[in-house]
């Protein structure tokens, strides 16, 4: 069930209405009826693989209460080895077996062995990247003491499975989302108005930006080998808008969902495109995830404490390991070791947490240094998303090759002038809401009340008129 989606226009008031007039008597009862939409919500995608997703659930809650109870540190570690041995397993032999089995073969042959290998060809089961971080941070979490094992299983089975996040995020963590679900809600008619807009503004990004984007962008990848290099820039141009529309909108509805229930979720995204280096760009970008690499891989790994090779390495480790997260090929990680390359000169200067406050705050325009810096940057994390948007390593590096051609300075083709003005409408807006959570939150705040209404139905207009072109969120396939 997508959430650009007739069905989930169905779904979503139905779940709305039985949560506030009719379940709200009692929160166990609440959340219940929460936790059993959330189950048919992935249902909707394969039913099958809603008992992968238990399973994974109750080893995690078990798990949970097993390390709390355990006499020793020993029987601890056993627990927690359990958990993410069996979590990791699962995601390794559906989202990365047949990729080890196919690269293997490949390296084999080099040296002159031919081998047949068996690949399993199975589905990618939805979410299960972003459920499974979720369990595992919880265990891990137990273990080191920082919260306890929760005993009610609705709360916990609520806090993997909340329908919003369930597919694509944010990915949760227990010591934010669990205390919201123990807790009475009544409802904040304020909220729910915020969540409203929010879904507006992340609708508009993924149908009218993102999914455009996308047809221009999917046109030009795909017909690489024949077409100019500023062509071809201009496809990596439309991808990285519509891989930030289309995730930062899908993070915005999610958020904004879950304001109608009064349960507010991490932010994702905080407007990376005006970040002015690479590092501020991490801090602003999937922020959910790059949180949890810091927090379970980077810091156990020692982070920036220690020599300057191991600050290299433990970098280096995170972007790897982040690229590879999101799809088992090797362009994936050959996006995140251009982002560690990007992210080393900061590092060893130590000023990559220069920039730490909003760009040109409290200004209408930035400096002219903020610009080159803002430019400078987008470019950079443009051409990695080249590696990021390709098949294969070949389409990446021969697109790469034609866009630092002579035919860079020729026109580009296929170019919507229309979808242009549109983008260029997108970074206005987003660059006039950059000081809220979203971009839409507080827009025009003394303005008339009816020509805030005018631009919310100007937004409703573009989305019906720009909406032909549906297209699956990125994110599903992580």
């Amino acid at each position: 069930m997508l959430f650009n989606s007739i069905s989930f226009l169905i779904f979503l008031p139905i779940v709305f209405v039985l949560y506030w007039f009719v379940t709200n008597k009692k929160l166990r009862i609440q959340n219940l009826m929460l936790l059993t939409a959330s189950y048919f919500f992935y249902a909707c995608w394969d039913y099958r693989f809603l008992f992968l997703l238990m399973f994974s659930t109750l080893l995690d809650y078990y798990s949970g209460i097993k390390i709390e109870e355990a006499s020793n540190k020993s029987k601890k570690q056993i627990w927690l080895f359990i958990s993410i041995f069996i979590n990791l397993g699962f995601l390794g032999i559906f989202k990365y077996y047949d990729f080890f089995a196919l690269s293997f073969a490949e390296a084999v042959s080099r040296i002159g062995f031919q081998i047949q290998p068996t690949t399993l060809n199975i589905i990618l089961p939805v979410g299960i990247s972003f459920y499974t971080f979720h369990g595992l941070s919880y265990v891990i979490d137990i273990y080191y003491q920082k919260i306890k094992s929760e005993r009610d299983f609705i709360n916990y089975g609520l806090f993997v499975s909340f329908f919003p996040l369930l597919v694509a995020g944010p990915i949760e963590r227990a010591t934010h989302l669990l205390p919201q679900i123990k807790k009475e809600r009544t409802f904040n008619y304020s909220e729910a108005v915020l969540g409203f807009r929010q879904i507006l503004w992340g609708l508009f990004k993924k149908i009218v930006i993102a999914d455009n984007c996308a047809v221009i962008a999917n046109d030009i990848f795909n017909n690489y080998q024949h077409l100019s290099g500023s062509t071809l820039l201009a496809g990596a141009f439309f991808f990285t808008v519509q891989i930030y529309g289309d995730f930062s909108g899908y993070s915005d509805i999610a958020l904004g969902t879950a304001r109608l229930f009064g349960i507010e979720l991490l932010r994702n995204f905080a407007f990376p495109y005006f970040s002015r280096d690479i590092a501020e760009f991490w801090r602003r970008w999937h922020i959910s995830l790059s949180s949890w690499f810091r927090d379970y891989l980077y810091i156990p790994l020692g982070g920036s404490q220690g020599g300057r090779l191991k600050k290299i390495r433990n970098t280096f480790i995170i972007f790897l390991v982040s690229g590879f997260w999101h799809g088992a090929n090797w362009t994936f990680i050959l996006w995140g070791l251009i982002n560690a390359l990007y992210f080393l000169p900061l590092l060893l200067s130590n000023s990559n947490r220069v920039h730490m406050k909003i760009v040109a705050e409290g200004k209408m325009l930035p400096s002219l240094k903020e610009a080159s810096q803002i430019a400078f940057t987008f470019f950079l994390t443009m051409i990695a998303w080249i590696f990021f948007r390709s098949e294969t390593v070949t389409q990446a590096i021969g697109i790469s090759a034609r866009i630092f051609s002579s035919s860079l300075f020729s026109i580009p083709n296929g170019v919507s002038i229309a979808i242009m003005f549109l983008v260029i409408f997108f970074f206005l807006i987003e660059w006039l809401g950059r000081a809220n959570r979203f971009a839409i939150e507080n827009l025009f705040p003394h303005s008339p009340r009816f020509l805030r209404w005018t631009f919310y139905y100007i937004i409703i207009v573009l989305i019906f008129l720009f909406g032909g072109q549906h297209q699956q969120f990125i994110y599903f396939q992580f």
